[in-house]
């Protein structure tokens, strides 16, 4: 599993429907804003190593995690994470978890950082999403496990 995690005073997912524009996740306050793909290898126990390691990443301000502060996160489906660009000029996606199991992980990783206490907002998976934020620092680090 890879994160690309940036600290954000907020941030929210749009997306395009029959009824027009609407937000289907937002962070309204200081949190952070957490782009996960999976990988296609990725075992059963990587959603909740993923989750400790986001809740507990001292990545806020003043070097505290969301667990001490109780700041949200909003999580986002990105499979593009796993692009690979070596060779020529169209990435290849195969390294990316197939659809069905890659929703399967991000919803773990939400249910998991759910456990934990954390306020979770969420993307729409498989959508066409537009994603806005005010990053704040700015502040981001790629997490891997």
């Amino acid at each position: 599993m890879r994160a690309v995690v940036s600290r954000v005073a907020w941030a929210r997912v749009v997306v395009d429907g029959s009824d027009g524009e609407r937000v289907v996740g937002a962070l309204e306050q200081p949190g952070l804003l957490v782009l996960l793909g999976v990988h296609r290898d990725d075992g059963p126990e990587a959603p909740a190593v993923m989750a400790r390691k986001l809740h507990e990443l001292r990545l806020l301000r003043g070097e505290r995690s969301c667990a001490e502060t109780g700041a949200g996160l909003l999580v986002v489906s990105q499979f593009t994470l796993y692009g690979d660009t070596r060779k020529g000029r169209r990435p290849s996606w195969s390294a990316a978890a197939p659809p069905p199991a890659a929703r399967e992980a991000v919803d773990a990783v939400v249910a998991a950082l759910r456990a934990r206490g954390a306020p979770v907002a969420e993307g729409k998976f498989g959508a066409d999403m537009r994603v806005v934020s005010s990053n704040d620092g700015p502040f981001t680090v790629l997490v891997e496990i």
